[in-house]
């Protein structure tokens, strides 16, 4: 069987004394560039990204998805330089993400998502809140993620849990930043009876508002007495569902009569 062309050239790199030589000089010149190549343990690499944080009141998950999400995500793509687009709808909110490509210019990818989303804010229903973009690195990509779980706690508990586990992580040497996803924060929960509402010629918003006016604290003013300046602040959070009940919502008619008296007294 006679050789190919590629027999032969083998046969002739096996009987050739050349051939211990040149695997040499291959090898100094591999080890040689090796040392030339320049090389980083992290490169840094530009990659614009930004997450766009959307609010809509009142809305659920769906219809923020339908109203809010779907003509942001279609305005974003058409931006020139958007590689990726992915978005998480929830209640009463959304969060966009937009990823550019790889070498893209950051600030001018920055600039161009502010422009394209302010030039196009009135095509958003009413009632949106305006777009808070928040730029991000590549360098903020997480590096540890926690999930919570449990079948005793409710999630008002994990979230204290995680409260007190975000607190032991920030102490960490280099630690740079934490975040904390999901969980229900303390609230107070006030149903009304419709039918006391009507008798008091009071409606839910009316008694939503005074709820809210009766939950702030401010500074209101200061007095001086003996050269010591006084600060005067006003007003208190609600703490307690007992703080609730005891709030005036509103005026009946006897209380009229009796404010009425004592102003002619």
């Amino acid at each position: 069987m006679k050789d190919g062309f590629a027999g032969k050239i083998a046969k002739l790199f096996i009987g050739s004394k050349l051939t211990v030589l040149l695997m040499i000089v291959f090898m100094v010149v591999g080890v040689w560039s090796s040392f030339l190549i320049p090389r980083e343990e992290e490169p840094q690499i530009d990659v614009a990204m930004a997450d766009i944080f959307v609010g809509y009141p009142g809305a659920s998950p769906t219809e923020v998805e339908s109203r809010v999400v779907k003509p942001l995500e279609k305005l974003v793509s058409n931006i020139p330089g958007v590689e990726y687009v992915y978005s998480t709808s929830s209640k009463e909110g959304a969060m966009v993400i937009v990823q550019f490509y790889v070498g893209e210019d950051i600030e001018r990818s920055f600039v161009k998502l502010y422009n394209e989303m302010n030039k196009h804010m009135d095509q958003m229903p009413p009632g949106v809140t305006m777009p808070l973009v928040k730029p991000r690195a590549i360098d903020d990509v997480p590096m540890l993620g926690i999930t919570l779980w449990s079948e005793n706690y409710d999630d008002f508990q994990l979230k204290q849990i995680a409260d007190e586990l975000t607190q032991e992580i920030e102490e960490v040497n280099q630690v740079s930043a934490t975040q904390k996803i999901g969980g229900r924060n303390r609230q107070l929960r006030v149903v009304l009876d419709k039918d006391k509402l009507a008798a008091s010629g009071l409606d839910f918003l009316g008694v939503a508002e005074m709820i809210k006016a009766n939950n702030q604290q401010m500074s209101s003013g200061s007095f001086d007495k003996n050269d010591t300046e006084f600060l005067v602040t006003t007003g208190n959070f609600l703490k307690s569902a007992t703080d609730v009940e005891n709030l005036v919502v509103g005026v009946t008619g006897p209380a009229h009569l009796f404010e009425t008296g004592c102003y002619y007294s």
